[in-house]
């Protein structure tokens, strides 16, 4: 056992540098993990809306506003933010997809029932007019009024 002190050196060494490594802290939609100086921590959730159906004719504005008036606004009364938008991506046959969307952003906390309003957004604009997809973009915020 001629190792042994080199041993007992290299556990020792071991469990001092164990307590050099700072935990990750992980963010999720319920909880962020920022760190503000100025504000409160919360989370902004950005919606992408196509505006194009897969047979017949567009969204219209009218039927948009509807929507946001009839599922939105009753889900987050506190406010929100919509931007036009022009999407683009690379369909699954190659081509390029163009197609006008509506950006909905969305100011809240970091519980449950923000995180259920948004998916009942997100299944329901699916469902009612025939897409495939709304996409989520997730971010921690610092939020100061």
């Amino acid at each position: 056992m001629k190792n042994t002190p080199i041993l007992a050196a290299v556990v020792a060494i071991s469990l001092l540098l164990s307590g050099c490594v700072a935990p990750v802290q992980k963010a999720s939609p319920l909880k962020p993990a920022t760190l503000c100086s100025t504000g409160d921590p919360m989370t902004q959730t950005t919606l992408y809306f196509g505006l194009n159906r897969p047979a017949g004719p567009v969204i219209t504005a009218a039927e948009w506003q509807a929507f946001v008036d009839q599922q939105v606004t009753p889900r987050f009364k506190e406010g929100l933010s919509v931007f036009d938008a022009k999407g683009q991506w690379l369909g699954n046959d190659g081509k390029l997809a163009r197609e006008n969307s509506k950006a909905l952003m969305l100011i809240h906390g970091p519980d449950a029932a923000s995180e259920q309003n948004i998916e009942v957004l997100r299944t329901r604009y699916k469902q009612q007019f025939a897409q495939d997809s709304v996409m989520r973009v997730d971010t921690p915020v610092c939020v100061a009024f």
